[in-house]
């Protein structure tokens, strides 16, 4: 039997966890379910992050650069309204075949709130920062407007918000939103 390296381990961990926290929450996930579903014990399990929050961070980084790659790699050579409905196609793809991604994004920004609240300004400042290199991501493929990097990142909020209600393709809701954004055919699974 191979043995995985404290990084391939460390990588097992991220991913478990993110469907973990995506389905729990921070506050609802225990990290012995996070262990449990990677195969570790806890005691090993803190011996590659330091804490449950190292996890979530690590975690919640790990869901923004997932999207942020998928806007450049779909953005890439192309500019205006072409880099507009690339970015729309291949995320709305993204969240159809990886729910816990769009999960995982929904419970960061429950976390950062209730974080601040509790007077934790950590995990705002990490998400914030990542969320920042999502939008310029998105920012220079669409000519750098901010009306327009704007509009699409909150088109991209509200499908986040249609799809974790559970609004089915066919929906009203959808109707308002551009082609290559609508759920028809891509949300099914």
């Amino acid at each position: 039997m191979v043995r995985m390296s404290a990084e391939e381990r460390r990588e097992s961990v991220i991913l478990a966890a993110m469907s973990e926290f995506a389905r729990g929450g921070y506050h609802g996930t225990s990290t012995e379910a996070i262990a449990k579903r990677v195969g570790v014990s806890q005691p090993y399990l803190f011996r590659l992050f330091p804490d449950k929050k190292a996890i979530f961070l690590a975690t919640a980084e790990r869901c923004l650069e997932e999207s942020r790659r998928t806007f450049a790699e779909a953005a890439e050579g192309l500019e205006g309204e072409e880099a507009l409905h690339a970015m729309a196609n291949a995320y709305t793809r993204v969240i159809a075949e990886h729910p816990e991604r769009l999960l995982m994004q929904m419970q960061m920004y429950v976390a950062v709130a209730a974080a601040e609240q509790a007077g934790d300004h950590e995990l705002g400042e990490s998400v914030r920062a990542g969320w920042m290199r999502l939008w310029d991501t998105a920012h220079i493929p669409l000519g750098a407007d901010i009306g327009e990097t704007t509009t699409f990142m909150a088109y991209g909020m509200l499908i986040n918000c249609l799809v974790a209600m559970g609004f089915p393709p066919e929906h009203r809701v959808w109707e308002g939103l551009y082609p290559s954004a609508r759920a028809k055919g891509r949300l099914e699974a």
